[in-house]
């Protein structure tokens, strides 16, 4: 019997891509169901009803939450592709250490560029480009953040890439002139096939991240 997969997504949502994009390496099809978080269906409550966040994977009617967890489910259930997460012990925790960080770190200092004002927004910048120049120090010279291939930390991170012109827009800056490295690792992340029919648009993220600035900020 073929497995059922669905995921309940929010189409701008970076972490909803990391899941289509982990999927996509894979080659497993899946049902899409988009949600609106201001009205939340019946069935994101009962298949995440301790967070009741996007994303959640239901596969063959069992529910997986937390991207980052979704990410290394979808490596361990469809194990005949190429890994994602390295085999070495220790590069594997290093790995979801950096996936931890991005969690933790990067989603606070976003949410401060589109969402504040002044000061905060000017914080969130700095605390963004900080972030980034970290990570751009773990990427190094390597083609992908797992070296020849593109592994767990490139498919955690890229669906913020898709944001980073948005975020320039409304917060006047540039993320190019700081970390160009990364910048063209987002870029060449973007070829891969996996990535590009898994990603929206960036200009209509960037678009959406106008508009959505315009309601909470004015």
């Amino acid at each position: 019997m073929a497995d059922e997969v669905k995921i309940l997504d929010f189409w701008p949502s970076m972490f909803g891509m990391r899941v289509r994009v982990a999927l996509a390496e894979k080659g497993v099809g899946y049902e899409c169901i988009e949600e609106d978080l201001s009205n939340k269906s019946p069935l994101l409550l009962q298949m995440n009803p301790i967070h009741k966040k996007i994303p959640v994977l239901i596969h063959n009617g069992k529910p997986i939450c937390e991207s980052a967890i979704i990410v290394e489910y979808i490596d361990e259930f469809w194990n005949d592709r190429a890994p994602l997460l390295p085999s070495d012990p220790y590069e594997r925790a290093q790995a979801r250490f950096w996936v931890d960080f991005i969690d933790k770190k990067l989603y606070g200092s976003v949410r401060k560029i589109y969402g504040g004002k002044g000061e905060e927004q000017e914080e969130g910048k700095k605390e963004m480009m900080e972030i980034l120049k970290e990570l751009e120090k773990v990427l190094g010279e390597k083609d992908y953040f797992g070296g020849e291939c593109f592994g767990v930390l490139d498919v955690s991170l890229v669906g913020f890439s898709t944001w980073f012109g948005g975020l320039e827009s409304v917060g006047n800056f540039s993320i190019e002139t700081e970390c160009p490295k990364l910048v063209s690792w987002a870029k060449r992340c973007s070829e891969k096939e996996s990535v590009s029919k898994s990603l929206p648009d960036s200009n209509k993220i960037s678009e959406f991240i106008v508009q959505f600035r315009k309601k909470i900020v004015g």
